[in-house]
C-alpha cells in the first residue's frame, strides 16, 4: 500500500460526510456534537485540498455538487468501515457500564420501557440507556442505535434479529367518545365509527382486513406519525385508536372496546448488531428487554 497517498483529514471527511447525509452543516453540527463554524472549517478544507467544490449554496440550504456526490460514495464506505471498527471496540468491552442506545417507536418507548428501564438500573447501575424514539428502522449497521425493537423483522445481514414474542391490541376509545357514539360490539359496528390512525392509512387497513376488519380510509378523522399523538388524540375523544394492550391499562377515561373479539396479534423483534454480541452491557440491555417481553431473556444472542 502506498501509505504516503494516504493524506486525507478523516476529521475533515466525516465532516463532509454527516453534512451530506443531515443536510445542512447545524444537523450536522448536532449529530457530531459538534460545532457549525467548525465543521464548515473542516468542509472548506477539504474542498481546497481537492480542488473540488462539494456543496453549492441555496438560500440556507446545501446542495451536493456533482463532484460530491461523486466523492460520497467512497466517503460512506469509510464511515460504515469506521463504525464497523468501533463496534468491534465495543464488542471487546468487558465492563457492564457506559452508554446504549435503544430505538424503539414513541408509543413503546413512552409506555414500556420505563419500568423495564427502572428495573435495569436497579440490577446495572453503571449503564446509561439511550433512548431513539423513533418509528422509522434505525440503521443499526450505522450506529444509529445499538439494539432495535421493531415488529417488522430487520432485513439487513450483519444484525442477529430474534423474534421474542407475539404481542396483542385492541381497540381503545375515550369514555366521552363511546357514550356519545356508542359501543361497537361487532366488526359491522365499527364501519360506523370514526379511527385514529397513523397519515398513511395503507398499511393499517392492510393489517385490519386479514383479520376480518374492513374499514375505509374515509373513517380515520385525526392522523398522525406519532403513536403518543394517537392516543393522545383518542383520549380527547376524537374516535377508536388500535393500541398495544397493557401499555396504560389504568388510564382514567379510556375504555377498550370489542374485548370479546380475538386479540389482534403483533410480532416483536429484538435486533442489535452481531459484533455487538461479545459486549457485556449490550448483552445486559437486550436480556433485561427480551425478559421483560418473553419472561426469559437469556441466550438470545446467539447466532443463527
Amino acid at each position: 500500500m502506498n501509505w504516503q497517498a494516504v493524506s486525507f483529514d478523516w476529521n475533515q471527511v466525516r465532516a463532509f460526510l454527516a453534512t451530506a447525509e443531515e443536510g445542512s452543516l447545524s444537523a450536522a453540527a448536532r449529530a457530531l456534537g459538534s460545532t457549525q463554524p467548525t465543521l464548515g472549517r473542516q468542509v472548506s478544507a477539504l474542498e481546497a485540498d481537492l480542488g473540488v467544490t462539494l456543496f453549492e449554496r441555496a438560500g440556507r440550504s446545501l446542495v451536493i455538487t456533482t463532484a460530491g456526490q461523486d466523492l460520497l460514495e467512497h466517503v460512506q464506505a469509510m464511515g460504515d468501515a469506521a463504525s464497523r471498527i468501533s463496534m468491534v471496540a465495543s464488542g471487546q468491552s468487558e465492563d457492564v457500564a457506559g452508554h446504549v442506545s435503544v430505538t424503539a417507536s414513541d408509543l413503546l418507548a413512552a409506555g414500556f420501557l420505563p419500568p423495564v428501564l427502572k428495573k435495569l438500573r436497579e440490577d446495572a447501575p453503571g449503564i446509561i440507556v439511550d433512548i431513539v424514539a423513533s418509528n422509522r428502522i434505525e440503521n443499526l449497521t450505522r450506529r444509529d442505535a445499538d439494539i432495535a425493537i421493531r415488529h417488522v423483522r430487520p432485513d439487513q445481514p450483519d444484525l442477529i434479529a430474534r423474534q421474542l414474542t407475539d404481542a396483542t391490541a385492541g381497540y381503545y376509545a375515550a369514555t366521552e367518545y363511546l357514550d356519545r357514539y356508542g359501543r361497537p360490539q361487532t366488526a359491522t359496528d365499527l364501519k360506523n365509527h370514526v379511527f385514529v390512525g397513523p397519515r398513511d392509512t395503507t398499511q393499517m387497513l392492510e393489517f385490519l382486513s386479514l383479520r376480518g376488519i374492513d374499514l375505509s380510509p374515509a373513517q380515520f378523522k385525526a392522523n398522525s406519525d406519532s403513536g403518543v399523538v394517537m392516543w393522545e388524540l383518542m383520549r380527547a375523544g376524537l374516535g377508536i385508536v388500535v393500541g398495544p394492550t397493557g401499555l396504560w391499562p389504568e388510564t382514567k377515561g379510556v375504555e377498550r372496546v370489542m374485548t370479546h373479539a380475538d386479540p389482534i396479534a403483533f410480532p416483536v423483534w429484538l435486533a442489535t448488531h452481531r459484533e455487538l454480541r461479545t459486549s457485556r452491557r449490550i448483552r445486559v440491555v437486550f436480556d433485561a428487554l427480551a425478559e421483560a417481553f418473553t419472561g426469559s431473556g437469556h441466550a438470545t444472542l446467539d447466532d443463527d
